[in-house]
């Protein structure tokens, strides 16, 4: 059987290129998503690098333990404690030990001629009072490598000079630092280049002093180091972080005890003692999502592809099997001779995306470290499952294709099949009907369910993701039986003007029903994507800085975004010396609950003054008074399972200390920002990172404006006006969201590219005769070629209008969440994003009807017309 199969494949080979392609693209990009996604499951995690040649390292623990009737549950803690005085005498009797300790050290370079910058005061400053674009997000944790926060400015971290060993840090240049005002700097690959002997100005927490450098060592990537002598950075910062002990790792937990709270780190334990040594896996846990998501919208996206080209394909072939049915060929023949070329087809197709996707994903990893979507150090394993499950994948969806649309063929009695053939009419079997009406019910039905129980869950990215699936796949289901109305209604204007053109556009896309569906389908599943996912995203950051403009009411706001550093000490007290402003002082922690005695949950947190915050904000409190904070209570949001006022409620507290407190207010749920509040008390040893200005009533703003800056500029801190907070707080253009984005679109355009092309070459090539008609009538080539093009220009418009029905439909149900949740925001529609590829589409779609058109013209029209098949 295979020979026929084959022979047959060779005489029709236009109608299985455009499956082969878009099938084997189709596999190239699951294979390559998946191979990076193997990489993301076995990746190599950092060695020690802050204490890399330290043999043991003692800190306080970092993980909140609790035990529960199904085990202990863990969860890190938002502010490990110190390592206490005692401790470290303790240890100072089993041998050596040097304390770390870290604090924020920035270091301004010495600079001459036109590099020179003054620090600004008063006006000048309230001129430069925007925020730095692509401020980093703050860390919680230990300090990490910021970046530049100006020219010749370099923001690092401070370290007593002993505990340099301990990475180690050696010098290349000049000595230790031996008194107070004599600094130890890092060399940077395209920083600064400090010398020993430079004079520079370098601001800690206790203030901006002239500092002498004395030696310099080499930089090793993980943060900017400053050192200072033993005596000076105990000054600066009396909290010991981390303790180096030089002895048995065995007497030092002996000496400690099991209840002390802490952490004998050593071998690879040491690493979690390092800035941030967590990065890595939060970074692949988001590419783990990205590259799923990718991965299951290149198969669902696929798949659509691919039974439309097997539909249409099997469509286009009704004469031919129906002469086969006339000289006695069995239904189970044809369908076996429909699976038969789908296999190959597959087999061909999934062998060369196998191949494309192992040479692409090298590339595919590559673009995403260099985007900053994954971690520097990622790479390819040695895995192979990705290409077997890719190439299987694409085999069963081939073959899943044709027998959907080999079934209907092989049915079909044969005078119908050669009375089909020459006009499309019955294009909706009941089992097709059948599908589409129980899918969109599902569409329809689970997010109506959802928006009734937990409208929350419908705003997570897995689930506007995944959720127009539904809708998607039941609105191409029934592209045949919606293509005649919305094509009337697209050509109701064209058919109406002088000319034949608008009225046979309208004519041809009623009768060609199923080629007309054949080309909308891939444009719906593409308009629908672009539009609900980057529409989504778009709401959803709309409806965070409607929540943010809502909730701050302060004139001026300083985080510890800004810079890349908490707002210094010494600006606080100027500030709240201010005749005229009201400040409010926060700090960002956690609190950690028990839910039914089996998980552990943590909540971001702030720490306020419930005096002030009224004065800043006008948080949404649906029960409960923001008056009644006080340290023995809690402000929690709707989220949480006990949201009664005046109950008590068990938490851990950021620093892992174990309290009970009592419900003052409840907030709604919004967009998942109104977090829970707490007082300064049992803020768990947060720092300050952001500081809410509000000039009281009556107060001269100007003066309260200028001091503000003036008091900013002497101690280092930027102050920003409430929009310029906002503005700097909103998403930027190329945040891994969108950039995740970009690549699922990119991928669904490119299928659907491949399928129009295919699919327009296909029915092009199959209407010689209908065109070689036209000409004879009197048609010149120019309008003929007019005529196929804005037939497929009309049929990408119907798609375009189905998938933006889709795309409504899904917005719409973001909308009512966000509504249920408490929040006010409009719909934001991607006009820019549909209308290019929508363009796009319509372009190529022109191109691939008119170049076959303009090839098949070249034969005289009297040669084509009596052609026979």
């Amino acid at each position: 059987m295979l020979t026929p199969v084959l022979s047959g494949m060779r005489r029709r080979w236009v109608t299985f290129v455009g499956s082969f392609v878009a099938l084997a693209l189709g596999v190239g990009l699951i294979a390559a998503t998946g191979l990076a996604l193997a990489a993301t499951f076995d990746a190599p995690e950092r060695g020690p690098e802050r204490f890399a040649a330290a043999p043991v390292v003692v800190r306080a623990a970092d993980h909140l333990r609790v035990d529960t009737p199904t085990g202990t549950r863990s969860k890190p803690l938002h502010h490990p404690g110190p390592v206490g005085e005692r401790i470290a005498d303790r240890l100072a009797a089993l041998g050596r030990t040097v304390a770390d300790r870290t604090f924020p050290a920035d270091v301004t370079a010495p600079r001459t001629g036109t590099d020179a910058e003054e620090p600004r005061t008063g006006a000048d400053a309230m001129k430069s009072g925007l925020p730095r674009a692509g401020a980093e997000e703050p860390h919680t944790g230990p300090a990490v490598k910021k970046p530049r926060t100006g020219r010749g400015v370099e923001a690092q971290v401070g370290h007593p000079w002993p505990v340099a060993a301990a990475a180690p840090y050696r010098l290349i240049s000049g000595r230790a630092p031996a008194a107070p005002g004599e600094v130890v700097v890092t060399t940077r690959p395209g920083g600064d280049r400090l010398r020993t002997g430079d004079l520079v100005q370098v601001r800690t927490p206790a203030g901006s002093t002239p500092r002498t450098v004395v030696g310099t060592v080499a930089g090793r990537g993980f943060e900017d180091a400053v050192f200072f002598t033993d005596d000076e950075a105990a000054r600066i910062s009396p909290d010991i972080e981390a303790l180096v002990v030089h002895a048995d790792a065995t007497a030092v937990r002996r000496a400690l005890g099991p209840d002390s709270g802490m952490d004998v780190l050593t071998g690879h334990d040491r690493r979690r003692a390092d800035p941030d040594p967590d990065r890595d896996a939060r970074a692949l846990v988001s590419v783990n999502a990205l590259l799923g998501t990718a991965a299951g919208i290149t198969l669902f996206v696929s798949a659509a592809v691919v039974a439309s080209t097997f539909s249409f394909a099997v469509a286009q072939r009704r004469r031919e099997f129906g002469l086969l049915r006339t000289v006695g060929a069995t239904p189970g023949r044809i369908r076996r001779t429909v699976c038969a070329e789908a296999a190959v087809v597959g087999v061909l197709a999934s062998a060369a995306g196998v191949w494309l996707g192992a040479r692409g994903a090298p590339l595919l990893v590559g673009r995403m470290a260099e985007a900053g979507l994954a971690p520097p150090r990622f790479a390819l394993g040695d895995a192979s499952w990705p290409l077997h499950t890719a190439f299987w994948t694409g085999v069963f969806v081939a073959t899943a294709a044709a027998l959907v649309s080999c079934h209907r063929a092989g049915r079909t009695a044969p005078t119908e099949a050669l009375r089909e053939a020459a006009v499309d009419s019955r294009v909706m079997p009941a089992s097709r009907w059948a599908a589409a009406v129980l899918i969109l019910l599902a569409g329809l039905g689970l997010p109506a369910l959802a928006l009734a129980v937990d409208p929350g869950d419908l705003l997570g990215r897995k689930s506007y993701v995944t959720r127009p699936m539904l809708l998607i796949v039941g609105c191409a289901l029934l592209a045949p039986v919606l293509v005649r109305p919305v094509g009337r209604l697209l050509t109701w204007l064209p058919a109406r003007l002088p000319g034949a053109t608008g009225v046979l556009v309208r004519e041809n896309t009623a009768a060609g029903v199923r080629r007309t569906a054949a080309v909308a389908a891939p444009v719906l599943i593409t308009v629908a994507l672009a539009a609900t996912l980057t529409g989504t995203v778009a709401t959803l950051e709309e409806a965070r800085a409607t929540e943010a403009r809502t909730a701050t009411t302060a004139d001026f706001v300083v985080t510890s975004g800004q810079e890349g550093r908490p707002p210094a000490p010494a600006f606080v007290e100027r500030a709240r010396a201010v005749e005229g402003a009201v400040v409010s002082v926060s700090r960002s922690t956690a609190v950690t609950v028990l839910e039914e005695n089996t998980a552990l949950v943590t909540s971001e947190a702030r720490a306020v003054d419930p005096a002030r915050l009224a004065a800043v904000s006008e948080l949404p409190v649906t029960a409960g008074r923001l008056a009644d904070l006080d340290d023995d209570a809690i402000v929690v949001n709707e989220e949480w399972l006990t949201t009664r006022v005046g109950d008590r409620v068990t938490v851990w507290l950021g620093d892992g200390r174990k309290t009970s407190l009592r419900i003052a207010a409840v907030l709604a749920t919004g967009t998942g920002d109104n977090g829970v509040y707490v007082t300064p008390r049992n803020a768990g040893g947060a720092g300050v990172d952001r500081i809410d200005v509000k000039v009281a009533e009556g107060a001269d703003r100007r003066a309260v404006a200028a001091a503000l800056h003036t008091a900013g500029a002497a101690t280092g801190t930027r102050v920003t006006t409430r929009a310029a907070w906002l503005a700097a707080n909103g998403p930027g253009p190329d945040d891994s969201t969108r950039t995740g984005l970009r690549m699922i679109l990119g991928i669904a355009l490119l299928c659907t590219a491949t399928a129009l092309a295919n699919t327009l070459v296909m029915a092009t090539s199959d209407r010689v005769r209908d065109l070689a008609v036209l000409r004879l009538a009197g048609a010149t080539v120019p309008q003929v070629l007019r005529l196929v093009a804005a037939e497929a220009v009309v049929a990408v418009g119907v798609g375009a209008v189905l998938g933006a029905v889709v795309a409504a439909v899904n917005l719409l149900v973001v909308w009512g969440a966000l509504a249920l949740l408490g929040v006010t925001s409009a719909v934001v529609v991607p006009w820019g994003t549909l209308g290019l590829v929508v363009a796009a589409a319509a372009l190529l779609a022109a191109v691939s009807a008119a170049l076959p058109a303009s090839f098949a013209l070249r034969t005289r029209p009297v040669e084509l017309a009596g052609a026979r098949e």
